[in-house]
């Protein structure tokens, strides 16, 4: 059994659908990261799983439990904000104790002056501090439990944050874009804690982020939002090779994916006068897509048939250089992701000419969907069409 499963979940705003049916599984201690463009869904359909929204239509199943129609309070569910939501005029270790106050304590106990006069009001007050303190000691901030967050830095008051929606041992965890707010290596860092924090809570976690590094490099499984719609749900790395809709491939990978237009004739897969080494199932000559990933592009040698192309820009990246270069023939921009040494010479307006990893090329319908291309007995190398 899952441990939280979202079925069907559709919602809209002033007519506008935001969520077209949405279903989703997290198995018990799994980290999906739900990712996608601004304006998909994606916080929505958070918002929605913590009860701080309501779905027009679909159900909400926690450990078994249809919570639907449940309270946002009652559904034991953590969540971590973009902006943190820290309380300014508590402490670190106030902002921590306050959902533990809120669980463990009456209405009457936590008053000011009155409530310590309540039988057991200290020794639970104890209990808090002793595991606010273990929490904080777990994130190393237990030096910053007597700051406010106007003390703090954005890093420090991310772990408060984090160690305020941990402390409570909720059913599923829910983060909201956590380190948006984060410079770059900051960030990097932050990844590495947050998901040793999951490893050692073993609590299934969603983390909502439109950052495709965030979600490649932190997720057990990748959810790709688009439009509203979930297009894939698969290891990042099923994501990145094998996309199952153009869109979902358009989004991952750094630099960009490159998509052009291509024709499948009797089955044979046509790239402006180049033809392919890939075979798709229908035989009618079909408009299709073409996309391949950039490091699957090279500078081809006056031996081989390539793609003639003129190269724009250059950018180098220590490690890596990309270059992007306009197609002859077409006027499509081409990215090839190569080492600093197959691109020494190389220049802006020179021209080259380009090979494609025949094998890695992935075939989209015009709908978007995947079509599965196999080899055909040609090499899979390019070959001229006409030639």
């Amino acid at each position: 059994m899952s441990a939280l499963s979202l079925r069907g979940i559709t919602k809209s705003f002033s007519g506008n659908a935001i969520l077209k049916g949405v279903s989703l599984d997290v198995e018990p201690g799994e980290f999906i990261a739900l990712v996608g463009p601004s304006g998909c869904g994606k916080s929505t359909l958070l918002r929605i799983l913590a009860g701080l929204d309501h779905a027009d239509e679909g159900e909400i199943v926690i450990g078994g439990e249809d919570m639907s129609a449940i309270a946002a309070a009652d559904r034991n569910i953590a969540m971590v904000f973009q902006s943190y939501a820290l309380y300014p005029h508590l402490t670190a270790g106030q902002n921590i104790a306050v959902p533990l106050a809120m669980r463990r304590l009456s209405g009457t106990q936590r008053l000011p002056f009155i409530g310590s006069l309540v039988p057991g009001q200290r020794a639970t007050r104890a209990a808090i501090a002793r595991d606010v303190g273990e929490m904080a000691k777990s994130l190393r901030i237990d030096h910053l439990l007597d700051r406010k967050p106007g003390q703090m830095s954005g890093g420090q008051r991310q772990r408060v944050a984090l160690a305020r929606a941990m402390v409570r041992q909720p059913s599923v965890f829910l983060m909201d874009e956590p380190l948006s707010n984060l410079d770059a290596n900051l960030r990097v860092h932050a990844r590495g804690e947050i998901v040793e924090l999951h490893r050692r809570a073993g609590v299934p976690t969603v983390y909502v982020t439109h950052d495709q590094a965030e979600a490649l490099s932190m997720a057990d499984r990748v959810a790709v939002m688009i439009g509203g719609n979930l297009l894939q749900l698969a290891s990042p790395q099923v994501i990145y090779d094998d996309p199952a809709h153009i869109e979902v491939a358009r989004f991952v990978g750094q630099p960009r994916i490159n998509v052009a237009p291509a024709l499948a004739e009797n089955g044979i897969v046509s790239f402006g006068d180049v033809r392919l080494g890939l075979k798709v199932p229908d035989a009618s000559r079909t408009p299709v897509s073409l996309a391949i990933r950039p490091e699957f592009v090279r500078l081809a040698d006056k031996a081989q048939n390539g793609l003639a192309a003129h190269v724009e820009r250059i950018e180098f990246l220590g490690s890596e250089v990309t270059l992007y270069c306009k197609l002859d023939a077409i006027g499509e921009i081409m990215i090839a992701k190569l080492t600093p040494a197959e691109a020494a010479g190389v220049s802006a307006g020179m021209p080259v000419s380009l090979s494609l990893s025949s094998d890695k090329a992935l075939i989209f319908a015009e709908d978007g969907r995947r079509i599965q291309a196999g080899p055909v007995s040609i090499d899979a190398t390019l070959e001229k069409a006409h030639g």
